[in-house]
């Protein structure tokens, strides 16, 4: 399936890739792997470019028989390479299918190009995070864990669900029990402590203090998401030493690990440098 665009250079196209560009789409994702770091897990984790097992559908840029840009349109829409050309064409196909996605995820740059066109036919976003430094360490965590954080268990699914559901709404703005999609909340969250990647402290009450989920896995690196601290108890450096334990953790899995926060967010930004983390690109976000 393909189509043709206006404005592209001759013999630049639009398609939809199966999996007889899987090969192409991963060597194109690992050019950038810890940008790339979520969609690449998840295609790996699947091993298919079909979007019923994906759970999302990927569109590329061909020029010529080079696939030189892509986006996995899903939950969130997720550009993956290119340039500014191929965003603008990525961006028109994906305007003219019916919205999906709750969010537009990816570098700064290209999200720059490609929401003033989304947004002519999407609805009016709720939030534009235009800044989101992109962190990575790829050494040894210098800070001292907590020995209290440990991969949470399935039967303890119950006590850290409210806490990823504080840490989602706090965030999002937005409930994931009432967003779109949202019946697949439970079961990722159930999923990664299962995989023994989502990680929690507790206290006597066994309640949840802290929560953090490595949330993708590839060969190349980890990017951790949803870090969590209770808010009664925050401003004490409970976070630091927490994040350091997951942080270990992620590194036994992947030689870099990474995460992204939103620039304005100066204590979290803090902390991530107290334990070593650099800057090495810039999101940006589209929330829906």
């Amino acid at each position: 399936m393909t189509a043709l665009h206006p404005g592209l250079r001759q013999r630049s196209r639009v398609v939809v890739l199966d999996d007889s560009a899987l090969h192409e789409f991963t060597v194109l994702a690992d050019a950038d792997p810890v940008v790339n770091a979520v969609v690449s897990a998840r295609v790996r984790a699947a091993g298919t470019l079909v979007p019923a097992r994906l759970g999302g559908l990927v569109i590329g840029v061909r020029q010529g028989d080079d696939l030189v840009g892509a986006c996995y349109v899903g939950g969130s829409l997720v550009p993956i390479g290119g340039d500014a050309e191929s965003w603008l064409a990525l961006a028109r196909y994906a305007a003219r299918r019916p919205r999906g996605c709750t969010s537009i995820v990816g570098p700064s740059d290209a999200v720059a190009v490609m929401w003033p066109l989304l947004a002519r036919s999407w609805t009016p976003a709720r939030s534009v995070r235009p800044n989101q430094p992109l962190l990575m360490l790829d050494g040894p965590v210098s800070i001292r864990g907590d020995e209290a954080v440990r991969p949470a268990r399935p039967e303890e699914l119950e006590r850290y669900l409210p806490a990823a559901t504080a840490m989602f709404t706090e965030e999002l703005g937005v409930s994931p029990h009432v967003a779109p999609g949202s019946g697949a909340y439970r079961t990722r969250v159930s999923e990664l402590i299962a995989a023994r990647r989502a990680y929690a402290s507790f206290d006597f009450r066994g309640q949840v203090t802290f929560k953090a989920e490595i949330a993708a896995v590839s060969p190349h690196t980890c990017q951790i998401q949803g870090v969590w601290v209770r808010p009664d108890l925050r401003g004490r450096g409970i976070g630091t030493a927490a994040l350091a334990t997951v942080l270990t953790h992620a590194l036994e899995l992947a030689p870099t690990v990474s995460l992204y926060v939103n620039d304005y967010n100066t204590p979290a930004r803090r902390m991530y440098a107290r334990l070593g983390m650099r800057q090495t690109a810039t999101l940006a976000t589209v929330l829906l």
